[in-house]
């Protein structure tokens, strides 16, 4: 049955009244519903706030380095510590490592690039915050909706936004209701808040809706690959941030590691590449696995001698927003607003989005807050923008604007141009580079790119991707419609087989897409929905824009922990 057809048959869908519905209960949206009441409390008004979120709690599709700077949360709440905030272990030390394949040299510290100093910064598990921060916003008043994955956008007449329906229950894999149906539920606001993180189902349909990118840069993205592992206390130094750029890369692709080591001898080990890779044969998972084997990474997770063998406990990807402020979309649209990386405030240069997500959800509120008082609705919220344009947070995106753009230029370059703008210039730079295509557009044919070989796993220190799903504690039922959808059935097999060797198999770190045989002795797309891990890749690099992710049913997907 079809969308209409079922609402046509179960329908109508009951709603719910609210001054503002957020969608997605991560640092963003819980900072904009917190900042509400926040608010109304110091006035004495009353303001009705929901948080919608597809995991099954806060938290649970969480995944970040994360090394946090405390500027906003501080902004929040400004007695963080005493409430209990996990902003337990700070950067005591900052490596920045230029690697080969043999050897690393570290960068002196006189010369590190202020982007890359942490002093006074958190290294954290962003799930465990995000949790912290859904407490607060209940302790608040905020209704908080978990399991529920907000899966379309009401319009009025007029074409505003009045408010999100959430996905059917109970819908099978023939897109026929089950026994344990249950039909969606509207929510319909004054304004609606969207912080779906990054590539957002909803946020990408508005943006294309209402034009929101028009004269801005073609957004980019990276992908985050990350693990924690559980290491001998002797090769454990709490507080130690470590980045490293150059091998396993080659030096037109951008991207790089980080080693945070965290509290009780645990270590977060990540690496990010960016999604305007040419090389089809590449594979982010691969490349990561093949980065903990270099000499200077391995030695951290080796036993030794009389010490304890280290453990992975967690596994988990991401997609990053990281075109910056020039890539920035309009964030305002009639009734509602984009923040967090649904809008993309991520600073690439500092590998950091947390802080940025908790302010611009704090700016949002006060916008809205000042709408409703003024008794509007379903406007623009223009005062939200505004705001952004006299804060510290566009000021700092501000001196990052051509981080991304200079390692199309290669890593040397961009490592002189980087230190140059931030060290030399402390951001002052008379000049801007821009961006002139999407990331899937740089894909090159297979048979014009060198054929990558990836070592085999060896199940101690480099996994297979099965193996590091199983970690993610993903799930998904089999019983519902996947998730990810084609718009053309043929296109994989015609062309992105053909042209770029079925490079979906490669740039998914979790093995949801493969190339089978079928009866007619040729190749077909199989798609292991239940594997994914939500983080939007295919979404963002398929150079065919045939795959389409959209929200599952609510609760389904990684339910990470300390993420």
């Amino acid at each position: 049955m079809t969308h209409d057809e079922i609402l046509a048959q179960f329908g109508p869908r009951e709603s719910m009244e609210y001054d503002v519905v957020v969608v997605g209960a991560g640092p963003a949206g819980l900072s904009t519903a917190i900042h509400l009441k926040q608010l109304a409390a110091d006035e004495g008004r009353e303001v009705s706030v929901v948080v919608l979120e597809k995991g099954s709690e806060p938290g649970a599709h969480i995944l970040s380095g994360a090394i946090m700077d405390p500027i906003a949360i501080t902004e929040l709440f400004p007695d963080w510590k005493s409430r209990g905030a996990p902003l337990h272990q700070p950067v005591t030390d900052d490596i920045f490592l230029f690697m080969s394949e043999r050897r690393a040299v570290r960068t002196p510290d006189i010369l590190l690039p202020t982007n890359f100093k942490n002093h006074g910064n958190y290294i954290v598990s962003l799930a465990n915050v995000t949790r912290w921060l859904a407490q607060q916003a209940e302790a608040l008043g905020v209704e908080i909706f978990p399991g529920f994955a907000a899966t379309e956008v009401l319009y009025n007449e007029d074409g505003s936004v009045r408010g999100v329906a959430t996905g059917n229950l109970g819908i099978g894999r023939d897109g026929q209701p089950t026994e344990g149906f249950q039909l969606g539920m509207e929510l319909h606001a004054k304004y609606t808040i969207f912080a779906e993180g990054s590539r957002g189902h909803l946020g990408k349909q508005l943006i294309s809706r209402f034009k929101l990118d028009d004269g801005r840069d073609p957004q980019s993205y990276s992908i985050g690959i990350k693990e924690v592992w559980e290491i001998d206390p002797s090769r454990h130094t709490p507080g130690l941030a470590l980045h490293t750029a150059g091998w396993p890369l080659e030096n037109d692709t951008y991207g790089g590691s980080f080693l945070y080591h965290m509290e009780d001898n645990q270590v977060a080990v990540g690496f990010v590449i960016g999604l305007d890779y040419a090389n089809p044969w590449l594979s982010p998972y691969d490349e990561f696995q093949r980065f903990k084997t270099h000499p200077n990474i391995r030695w951290y997770f080796e036993t030794p001698p009389g010490g304890r063998a280290a453990k992975r406990v967690g596994y988990g990807a991401r997609a990053l927003t990281v075109g910056g402020l020039l890539s920035l979309p309009k964030t305002v649209f009639p009734g509602g607003a984009l923040v967090g990386c649904d809008a993309g405030y991520l600073n690439a240069s500092r590998i950091k989005g947390s802080h940025a997500a908790i302010k611009s959800g704090m700016l949002v509120a006060e916008a809205a807050f000042k709408a409703l008082g003024a008794n509007r609705q379903h406007d623009e919220l223009t005062e939200y923008p505004e705001l952004f344009e006299r804060s510290w947070l566009h000021a700092e995106l501000n001196k990052a604007r051509n981080f991304k753009q200079w390692f199309k230029k290669g890593l040397s370059v961009a490592t002189v141009m980087t230190g140059v703008e931030q060290f030399l210039l402390n951001g002052r730079i008379p000049w801007t580079l821009h961006r002139e295509k999407p990331d899937h557009l740089y894909l090159k044919p297979a048979d014009k790119c060198k054929p990558i070989v990836y070592p085999k796993p060896d199940g101690k220190l480099t996994f297979d991707k099965l193996s590091s799903v199983f970690i993610s504690n993903t799930n998904h039922s089999e019983e519902q419609p996947p998730h990810l959808t084609l718009k053309d059935a043929s296109v994989p097999v015609a062309v992105n087989l053909r042209t770029y060797a079925g490079p979906e198999q490669r740039y998914c770190p979790a093995g949801v897409y493969e190339f089978v045989a079928d009866e007619g002795g040729g190749e077909r797309l199989q798609i292991n929905a239940q594997n994914c891990v939500h983080c939007k890749t295919c979404d963002i690099k398929d150079p065919t824009q045939n795959i389409v992710w959209i929200a599952p049913e609510g609760g389904g997907g990684p339910n990470y922990t300390n993420m």
